[in-house]
């Protein structure tokens, strides 16, 4: 069994008030899975964290087919046919409609005796250390819309544009995914975007090998610490425009090997 460590904050709205973290870490007996909740273009009461808690809950109390899949059968199946159950489980049960729903990044880290997969629907990215180096599984579609677009939101689980998890199950089928043999590999790291913008966004870090060491030395609450003081620097969001001060975050840690 791998040594597994977590680490969650509540960011602020964009009000800068509190309010209840969006961000959900599911820990299942042969997974991880890290969910990131967004609003709906419509919103109601049924927001970002809504979503991201009802669709951890699908996933966390998966059936006995389902729950197989996690936990590392003979044959394991495709984990976006995971998900797309979970999807649309949830969307049946709370009438969600496609393109009129809240939505939530997803990215899954699950491993068997013999392999480890990945999958990454949206900016939540897995980082896989392995023999040969560090290996990014991130879904850049939303980020290389971002200023290109008007209404972000228009472009979501369309062909050309990207992709999330939200009420159409075909979506999971959009993800990114990667397997590694599981010798091969030493650790995953698992992020939100409000803890990857300190190596992608803001540069803090030098690399994935330098958050990493910091989990080592001082636990993932210190990867957190460093990007929150960072942005309280920066209340003015002049140096890194974002649309809050500081936003939700999700950041897991998957030792296969002790201390790496």
């Amino acid at each position: 069994m791998p040594e597994i460590t977590t680490a969650e904050r509540a960011g602020v709205g964009r009000d800068g008030l509190p309010r209840p973290t969006e961000d959900r870490v599911v820990l299942l007996p042969n997974a991880v899975v890290l969910l990131d909740g967004a609003t709906s273009p419509t919103p109601r009461e049924r927001d970002g964290g809504w979503h991201s808690r009802h669709l951890a809950a699908e996933l966390a109390r998966l059936d006995a087919d389902d729950r197989a899949d996690l936990r590392a059968p003979a044959e394991p199946h495709d984990l976006a046919d995971v998900l797309a159950r979970a999807i649309a489980r949830l969307a049946a049960a709370h009438g969600l409609a496609p393109g009129d729903s809240p939505s939530s990044t997803v990215a899954i880290t699950r491993w068997t005796d013999t392999s480890v997969d990945v999958l990454v629907l949206a900016d939540s990215p897995v980082v896989v250390f392995t023999d040969a180096g560090v290996e990014v599984v991130a879904d850049n579609r939303l980020r290389d819309l971002r200023g290109k677009v008007d209404r972000i939101t228009d472009w979501r689980n369309r062909e050309d544009g990207w992709w999330v998890a939200e009420a159409e199950p075909a979506a999971a089928h959009r993800a990114v995914r990667a397997s590694w043999p599981r010798d091969r590999v030493r650790a995953v790291l698992m992020a939100t975007d409000g803890v990857s913008c300190g190596v992608d966004d803001y540069g803090l870090f030098e690399d994935w090998r330098a958050v990493l060491r910091i989990t080592s030395e001082k636990g993932p609450e210190a990867v957190l610490d460093e990007i929150r003081a960072a942005e309280a620097g920066d209340a003015d969001r002049m140096k890194w425009p974002r649309p809050k001060v500081h936003d939700d975050q999700a950041l897991a840690v998957i030792r296969f090997i002790a201390g790496k």
